[in-house]
């Protein structure tokens, strides 16, 4: 496999917290620059992590990999969805759900193929660590656009009980910026309890997230650790072959 450039992975966080940032803006700023934000994280992904297998002189060529013929179809398909979208070009249901559903695949996916590359790299640098929490955030995005699907699906799926939150998150259906906002408490299993699943497929939906994401932190984190003490090993072994010659 060809393993993307560490320029890649500090690109992709920056992307992946610019786009959470703009969350944070007032609805009618942020509606045109998520849009916006969505595709340049789209294009991004598929530059950096579509590479197939590489062939090698010394060894038989390796069967066709399914997930890396299937990952660019997706990615484009995605693409050309949310260009449409973003042009105004979806007026009904079909169009968004599609994308939707699209997304919460290419974002589930980019985030298995991250661990992949990030599990392919020798050192652990500052951009391979960027990596592995740009792999975390894809996941929460992932999820908010899964719940997303699951409340335009089943409206109510998901409901506010907090007396505290504002009225648009108050109103019958949640908006996707708070699905977010519930998909990463699920994540980090914080739970603040402000949103709450009201059926069986939401609730299923928020207890996979809330065992995904320490699963994750679990397996980058070893595959991290274990790299930094295998180079601390090879350090010490040519450190002591040093001192023996």
């Amino acid at each position: 496999m060809l393993i993307p450039h560490h320029r890649f992975y500090r690109a992709l966080l920056s992307t992946c917290l610019g786009l959470l940032s703009i969350f944070m803006l007032p609805p009618q700023l942020a509606r045109p620059l998520t849009h916006g934000g969505f595709l340049l994280l789209a294009l991004l992904l598929l530059v950096g992590l579509a590479a197939g297998h590489e062939a090698s002189s010394n060894k038989a060529p390796k069967r066709a990999n399914y997930a890396d013929l299937l990952y660019p179809i997706i990615g484009f398909g995605v693409i050309i969805d949310q260009a449409i979208l973003a042009s105004g070009g979806f007026k009904g249901f079909d169009g968004a759900i599609t994308l939707q559903g699209l997304w919460a695949l290419f974002a589930s996916l980019s985030a298995a193929r991250i661990v992949h590359f990030l599990s392919l790299e020798k050192r652990v640098t500052s951009a391979v660590l960027q990596g592995a929490i740009a792999g975390y955030l894809m996941l929460g995005l992932a999820a908010g656009i899964v719940f997303n699907v699951m409340e335009d699906l089943i409206p109510g799926s998901f409901h506010a009980i907090s007396s505290g939150v504002s009225s648009s998150i108050s109103s019958s259906k949640i908006d996707f910026i708070s699905l977010n906002y519930f998909a990463f408490s699920c994540l980090s299993t914080v739970g603040f309890g402000d949103i709450v699943a009201t059926n069986h497929p939401g609730e299923m939906l928020s207890v996979i997230v809330a065992v995904v994401g320490p699963l994750y932190l679990a397996v980058v984190m070893g595959l991290l650790i274990a790299r930094v003490t295998a180079s601390e090993t090879s350090a010490e072994v040519e450190e002591s072959l040093e001192e023996m010659r």
